[in-house]
């Protein structure tokens, strides 16, 4: 089989463009349920949403930023994790929504993002009044909502696996302390690192937004819509010196409204349960990794003081060999005395001797050894 130069190009051109198409595929849901596909660059997003390049740049995947949530005037940006969306006030736009880790969270905003239609008979009033409540809610928290959800559960998923396969790895390695469970368990004090650090970005970030009531208020979207659209905020008349029997009471009212106004634009009561209660959530899978690393811990300690009882072991039977090696070199020395080849003059006719030179030098020794290790028992160098 032959392949011509101009096939290899087309496949080339056909790869590139498929990487192209992962790497610049975004999914547009709007309130009404319909959903588009795009697969544009970064230019034609910055045009669809009127947002900066800044803000725009980082949610790129191959810069490293943090977890962030922004505000903005008519968007709110978002980059957690392996979630990267912009939020408007009549749609959202997902980045990669063919990721494995994405598409969850993809098919919940599906779900949950359509206004729902109320419901004819009675057996349907609870569902309804349900429905009623979940659409009061502006489009932008419904889908804040969804994305949270998506990436608490994803990261409490993680903790989880990692919960069941670090206890019985910590277990295994306290029965049994070997090469392999050693580096099963550094390799698993790694992963929750790195889960650790990413859960407390999460955690952080939404501890950062709860503590300004500024920046919450600035993910109001559709409050800011509704003002900005008002025909009050267009309203820029002359002044007029000629005053009309009903104009105090217009005064009045216009006042009071926007007294309403300032006081709902200070309101961020709804948006801040929202927050606090994924913020409870993630502070509890930060626990679980916390509980984790202090079993490590636990286990770390329990294996030291096994090593140092093994090394206070060695030492004893070091301590033991070595009075035992200066007692045997005291019996030598004698041994060796005695057996020089020098002629002594009472060497002669005295056989007898030797006996009691060995018996009398060997008892020397032992009772040198026993007064040692008595000794060293004494002080608490050897166990009893």
């Amino acid at each position: 089989m032959v392949v011509t130069v101009s096939e290899v190009e087309l496949k080339v051109q056909a790869m590139s463009k498929k990487k192209t198409t992962i790497s610049r595929s975004w999914i547009l849901l709007n309130r009404d349920g319909r959903e588009t596909v795009l697969d544009v660059d970064k230019y034609a997003i910055m045009r669809l949403v009127e947002i900066h390049a800044r803000d725009l740049r980082i949610m790129d995947p191959l810069l490293s930023y943090p977890s962030t949530i922004l505000g903005r005037e008519k968007v709110i940006v978002l980059n957690l994790e392996h979630i990267k969306a912009i939020i408007t006030a009549e749609e959202v736009l997902v980045r990669d929504p063919l990721d494995d880790d994405v598409v969850p969270v993809v098919e919940e905003l599906r779900r949950r993002l359509p206004l729902r239609v109320s419901g004819q008979g009675q057996g349907e009033e609870e569902s309804c009044a349900q429905d009623s409540e979940e659409n009061e809610i502006p489009f932008e928290f419904r889908a804040l909502e969804v994305i949270l959800e998506g990436i608490c559960s994803f990261l409490d998923a993680r903790t989880k696996e990692l919960e069941t396969a670090a206890y019985p790895a910590l277990d295994e390695l306290t029965s049994k302390i070997s090469s392999r469970n050693l580096d099963k368990v550094r390799k698993l004090k790694s992963a929750m690192t790195r889960l650790t650090n990413r859960v407390h970005k999460i955690r952080e970030e939404l501890e950062n937004l709860l503590d300004d009531d500024d920046d919450m208020a600035e993910l109001y979207l559709s409050r800011k819509l509704a003002v900005s659209s008002s025909p009050s905020s267009n309203n820029s008349d002359g002044p007029n010196w000629h005053h009309s029997p009903n104009q105090s009471s217009k005064r009045h009212k216009s006042s009071r409204g926007s007294a309403t106004t300032l006081q709902e634009e200070n309101d961020v009561e709804e948006l801040e349960m929202l927050l606090e209660a994924y913020f409870i959530q993630i502070d509890g899978t930060l626990n679980k990794l916390t509980t984790v690393r202090e079993y490590i811990d636990d286990t770390e300690d329990y294996i030291n003081i096994q090593l140092d009882n093994h090394r206070n072991q060695l030492i004893q039977l070091e301590l033991f060999l070595s009075s035992g090696t200066v007692c045997f070199s005291i019996y030598s020395l004698v041994a060796a005395i005695f057996g020089m080849n020098i002629p002594y003059t009472w060497n002669k006719d005295h056989g007898y001797v030797f006996k009691w030179v060995v018996i009398l030098t060997a008892m020397f020794c032992g009772s040198f050894f026993l007064s040692i290790v008595s000794y060293a028992r004494r002080k608490g160098l050897v166990g009893s």
